[in-house]
């Protein structure tokens, strides 16, 4: 842990990392298709629809999707945060519990019955992804707490196996599916951030920082629990609860992420380390930082998947896992030799 961390420190980086989002979202938000003059967008609306198409574009198009893959980074990066720690697993991210099978069947579910009504949330495939992200959790937890007394051990095999049967699930159901369905199913598998409106992203917004904060004030404890149940009951927490309680809000903004842009990897695996790598193990400062510095990273890449291949798009994840590999190799050369896993 970071002996020498102070709350003024710690303000510090947020404040840098901070600045630095909020610089890459506005030029992000500038980049496009389309030329956009800021000028026009701050001049406003108009009187009349369609008279300002810069403003329009800008508020109503691109500003939402930065936004939105600002939040999926957060919390996707903290999720994996979490889940590194409580698992005492670096490999460990938001998916390897099932969490994208889940989600993915219940998309499938949602397109193959033809669920099409709408809800405040963004429609019948954000509810559906959703409610099989929750499930999938609540059902690795249960096995992982019934199977044994090794819970983290039993955890992780769980998810392997409910990961494992869920795909098989989702191959079968794929492989009856006619052509338009499966072209939109896969193509949200891959992940996808599309336009939302602003109803949306409020809601989202206080659910993931809500979720977050929780995590946050118990980071603490978790820095106590990378060094293993036995030392973290010599020190007075408990270990089963503390696990408890950061598996469900990690769950929880998971859900959320998951059932907003479909399934991105990469994000919940290599920010945690890139963070770790160069800022340190403590949790203090390691699950803001992952939050910030995955918003900025999932903004990039999905900025690059609407250019790079202009006028069509590419799904984020693609751009995360091409991007992803090499950018924490590289982290990982050069930062190796300077920390550890626990410092």
């Amino acid at each position: 842990m970071v002996k020498n961390l102070t709350a003024k420190n710690l303000a510090i980086k947020v404040f840098i990392c901070l600045a630095v989002l909020a610089v890459v979202m506005c030029l992000c938000a500038m980049v496009g298709t389309q030329k956009v003059s800021l000028e026009k967008v701050f001049a406003g609306p108009g009187e009349e629809a369609g008279q300002a198409i810069d403003y329009e574009i800008f508020v109503g198009v691109r500003l939402p999707r930065v936004i939105l893959a600002a939040l999926v980074g957060a919390a996707l990066a903290c999720a994996g945060v979490v889940l590194q720690a409580i698992l005492r697993n670096p490999l460990a991210d938001p998916y390897i519990l099932g969490i994208s099978s889940g989600a993915g069947l219940g998309v499938i579910t949602a397109f193959l019955f033809g669920a099409t009504w709408g809800f405040f949330w963004g429609g019948a495939i954000a509810v559906f992804a959703f409610t099989g992200a929750s499930l999938t959790v609540w059902l690795v937890w249960c096995i992982g707490r019934f199977t044994g007394k090794s819970q983290v051990t039993n955890l992780l095999l769980a998810g392997v196996v409910v990961n494992a049967f869920f795909s098989a699930v989702i191959m079968f159901l794929t492989s009856i599916a006619n052509s338009e369905q499966l072209r939109s199913t896969i193509y949200w598998l891959m992940g996808n951030i599309t336009e939302k409106d602003w109803l949306v992203l409020w809601v989202s917004a206080g659910c993931i920082l809500a979720g977050i904060i929780g995590l946050f004030n118990i980071c603490h404890k978790l820095n106590i629990l990378t060094f293993g149940q036995e030392e973290a009951k010599a020190l007075g927490v408990d270990a089963a609860k503390t696990r408890l309680v950061a598996f469900g809000f990690a769950a929880f903004i998971t859900a959320i992420a998951v059932s907003l842009s479909g399934l991105i990897g990469f994000v919940g695996l290599v920010i945690p380390h890139g963070v770790r790598l160069v800022f340190g193990p403590d949790h203090r400062q390691l699950l803001p930082l992952s939050a910030i510095i995955g918003s900025i990273f999932l903004v990039i890449a999905d900025t690059l998947a609407r250019t790079i291949v202009a006028p069509a798009q590419l799904p984020v994840g693609v751009i995360t896992a091409i991007v992803g590999g090499p950018f924490f190799l590289v982290l990982l050369a050069k930062y190796s030799r300077k920390v550890s896993w626990l410092k």
